[in-house]
């Protein structure tokens, strides 16, 4: 199996400019529209959630109304001045949805954008708030596979071609490293711990987890059941004992370093407790969004003995400065990468 060589990816990014390709045929399109036509052009943009909000940074960040959720201090500084002091609205969908519809229709939106799981559940909230808002709302397909199109398809719908290709370019070349190496092999057993006490984890089939198959792991905790994130107990983890365990949690990453209790999984005593960054949005979740492609990318090198090293400080920058618009000073690569 040959290995994707870093001054092969590089060429490849180095060519974007040419790169042709836009989305799919309609009928393969991951972008599902709902209420009246859109009007050119799209100058605000309400984010749904977490995901809608760093595709839409990473897009267009000028025309972000607010964040979802709170940034934190750290995060701040790694984002591009002029989103960094937006309102927080909360979230517009799903069990911890905060926005009414009369705040909605104070902003004027242009688009109301979500990107993430699309189920009968989600369709029906997004018909339903373009109804009663006469917003149009664009709900699309947020799993990480998908990364190309959803760039391309939303570049397309926000006037913003060229720069999507950049991003969509990336993306394609990290998930067709991932796919070599996944289409063989032993899969490493691996397990996502979120949260301070570890047991949080996503069952098999949870965009939260899936960087670990798309990486060409196995999660453990895909042996509780399909559906989204759940919580286990720590026997759970004694029987399945993974050979891997990811955080992105650092107070849980501690714990497995102190705690005798987590010294019983083969995971701690072989060291195999990676701790990966969050600044400014998780590597491997938090949210599942496409910030994952550079964790993407940081796993299967954990995973598959055979891939090229990486110079982490390089590609961390690259990709830094290719979707959060900024490069990391010495100091923030630091804080970036100092647990890998």
């Amino acid at each position: 199996m040959m290995p994707m060589r870093r001054r092969t990816f590089l060429a490849f990014l180095a060519a974007l400019p040419f790169l042709k390709g836009g989305a799919k045929a309609q009928s393969n399109r991951l972008t599902r529209l709902f209420g009246p036509p859109l009007r050119s052009p799209i100058r605000r943009i309400f984010v749904a959630g977490p995901p809608s909000a760093v595709m839409a940074y990473v897009l267009t960040p000028e025309r972000m109304l607010g964040w979802p959720t709170q940034l934190s201090a750290p995060a701040r500084e790694f984002v591009l001045p002029v989103v960094r002091d937006l309102p927080v609205f909360g979230r517009l969908v799903g069990s911890s949805a905060t926005v009414s519809v009369e705040t909605l229709l104070s902003l004027k939106p242009d688009l109301i954008l979500d990107v993430g799981t699309v189920d009968a559940t989600y369709l029906s909230s997004a018909e339903r708030i373009s109804q009663q808002t006469g917003i149009p709302y664009a709900l699309v397909d947020g799993r990480l596979t998908e990364s190309v199109q959803q760039l391309l398809e939303l570049g397309e719908l926000l006037g913003v071609q060229e720069r999507a290709q950049r991003l969509a370019a990336y993306a394609r070349a990290s998930l067709a490293e991932a796919a070599r190496f996944r289409a063989g092999g032993r899969r490493p057993r691996v397990y996502l711990a979120r949260t301070a006490t570890g047991l949080e984890t996503g069952l098999e089939g949870s965009i939260n987890v899936e960087v670990i198959e798309v990486a060409g792991g196995a999660n453990v905790a895909a042996a509780a059941g399909r559906g989204g994130l759940t919580r286990v107990s720590f026997e759970q983890l004694l029987s399945w004992q993974p050979d891997i365990i990811l955080t992105q949690d650092a107070q849980f990453f501690q714990l497995t370093q102190t705690d005798p209790l987590w010294g019983r999984l083969r995971a701690v005593q072989n060291k195999q407790v990676y701790l990966l960054p969050s600044l400014p949005f998780g590597w491997l979740d938090g949210p599942p969004g496409v910030n994952r492609l550079i964790g993407l990318r940081w796993l299967v090198r954990r995973l598959n003995a055979g891939a090229e090293p990486i110079d982490w400080r390089a590609e961390t920058r690259l990709f830094y400065r290719l979707f959060y618009g900024q490069e990391p000073s010495a100091a923030q690569l630091e804080v970036i990468l100092k647990t890998l």
